[in-house]
């Protein structure tokens, strides 16, 4: 699986602490049904752990991550899924989901191979200083891809692509939950079923 850089899997990577009162009607589904939900409402869970990835990012301006904070919540709002098959062995499930999102992946890799071959074209079209890329540019020639990701100019290209998505994909997670004094709880997701909830799946 290509890498997409530190801008693009920032988010990819942060957890969502799943918080809820005990419920008696409370399944493995409706707690997996809660936690995407949050998604979908733009929780303050979902907005809190996303305003503390973009603080940490260090490779964007702040008009990019302004870009980027609207492409998230423009992914969220847009996710839609469908429950599959729900197991349960005594304090331990299972829910397998087919979730619908942004293909948000795509683009990025097409973006990453068109700027590659029409680097020069794309920075002088977004108006960035060569002095910016000087760097990015001769670890490029290397075979640096980090070098490229974290170019200006490529960021920009690419927010700007991302924009236009209306292209979805779909995936299957399997949510593994516990139950822990009566109350189910969902597992920490691996980074790869991550970043299928926020389309930057690749595979």
């Amino acid at each position: 699986m290509k890498k997409f850089g530190t801008i693009v899997l920032g988010v990819g990577f942060f957890m969502l602490l799943v918080a809820g009162c005990t419920n008696t009607m409370e399944t493995p589904t409706t707690k997996v049904e809660e936690y995407l939900g949050k998604y979908q409402r733009l929780d303050d869970d979902v907005s809190t752990q996303l305003d503390q990835v973009l603080d940490d990012d260090n490779t964007m301006s702040d008009d990019q991550k302004d870009q980027y904070r609207a492409l998230m919540e423009k992914q969220y709002q847009n996710l839609s899924y469908k429950i599959e098959n729900e197991e349960i062995n005594g304090d331990s499930a299972t829910v397998d989901v087919e979730i619908e999102v942004l293909d948000y992946a795509t683009t990025i890799a097409d973006a990453k191979e068109y700027y590659q071959e029409h680097k020069d074209e794309i920075e002088k079209e977004n108006d960035q200083e060569q002095s910016d890329n000087d760097n990015v540019v001769e670890d490029a020639v290397e075979g640096t891809e980090e070098a490229i990701e974290k170019s200006a100019a490529f960021i920009d290209y690419k927010l700007k692509e991302l924009e236009s998505v209306s292209d979805t994909t779909t995936y299957t997670i399997t949510f593994h939950l516990t139950k822990e004094d009566g109350e189910w709880q969902i597992q920490n997701l691996s980074d790869l079923d991550l970043e299928k909830i926020h389309g930057l799946y690749e595979g």
